[in-house]
């Protein structure tokens, strides 16, 4: 059997329906907490009305949160030092930072989440996650007005300083390498030691 052939190509397949992304704002987002749809501890974060998984904590990660915590709480007791907490940001985000230097509250922050006016420090721990925190987290601190916040990269053994935020983003960058020190804006007295907050040199 022949096949007659007629010169005639098939139509191209119609293109697919752009898919229509529903956001979720900041009210829907802990209401969907409070009524268990997403757990308490359940490691998401809200990002510009999008949740957003975080990466899992490895045990590099957890030490870095314990040398921060421990040393901001023994040396500013009249702050509250908020470990992996959310904090509401004005453009529908809430994300949860590592750690968190707040203004001390009597209540303790039992009536509302704390807003970029109310931190003092923000600081993310970067061992997977250096792009994610930098290239996605750091723009929407930044568009909030925060005025300080350090990523601590673990893999580079380096703290990066970001200061003065404006139309967006931080005009002010330090990279602090091992052997340095640094001192958050708020506590300019507090001379901090990055070997200190690394802790042992990684081994080859």
């Amino acid at each position: 059997m022949v096949t007659k052939r007629t010169g005639k190509q098939p139509n191209p397949p119609a293109p697919a329906p752009a898919l229509e992304r529903r956001r979720f704002s900041i009210d829907e987002y802990d209401r969907m907490i409070a009524a268990g749809i997403l757990c308490e501890d359940e490691r998401v974060e809200l990002l510009e009305g999008a949740i957003v998984c975080m990466a899992p904590i490895g045990v590099r990660h957890v030490a870095a949160v314990h040398r921060l915590t421990t040393r901001f709480s023994r040396e500013l007791p009249d702050v509250i030092v908020s470990v992996q907490n959310p904090i509401r940001l004005p453009q529908g985000s809430e994300p949860q930072p590592d750690v968190a230097i707040l203004r001390p509250r009597e209540d303790f922050y039992e009536s509302g989440l704390p807003g970029p006016a109310d931190v003092l420090l923000l600081i993310e721990i970067a061992d997977t996650s250096l792009e994610y925190d930098r290239d996605v987290k750091l723009p929407l601190y930044a568009a909030a007005g925060s005025i300080e916040v350090w990523i601590e990269d673990l893999n580079g053994e380096r703290m990066l300083v970001y200061r003065e935020p404006k139309d967006g983003q931080y005009t002010r960058m330090q990279v602090i390498e091992r052997g340095g020190t640094l001192a958050p804006l708020a506590f300019p007295e507090l001379t901090l030691a990055l070997d200190d907050l690394l802790g042992s040199r990684r081994k080859p």
